[in-house]
């Protein structure tokens, strides 16, 4: 299968937050160490795996949660 263009360079997900979860991920972000320190060195298909990754944490995360807490985030999530 080819690879789609892409025509605008694809955005670092960094939120400045920069601190580990006990997994490891930033709890900005939820990239790992590697994921965060090799991020300009990756290609557009590498990044799109990262961010997907970093969606799949995210949720992950999310159902871990309270709902009190899931419902905060989601009013963060607008500013």
């Amino acid at each position: 299968m080819a690879e789609q263009l892409e025509f605008f360079e694809i955005p670092n997900p960094c939120r400045g937050i920069c601190q580990s979860n006990e997994q490891g991920y930033c709890r900005g972000c939820y990239r790992t160490r590697d994921e965060r320190f090799n991020w300009l060195k990756f290609s557009d298909t590498e990044k799109r795996n990262v961010l997907r990754l970093c969606h799949q944490r995210y949720l992950r995360i999310l159902n871990k949660k309270p709902d009190q807490e899931k419902i905060i985030d989601k009013q963060q999530r607008l500013f």
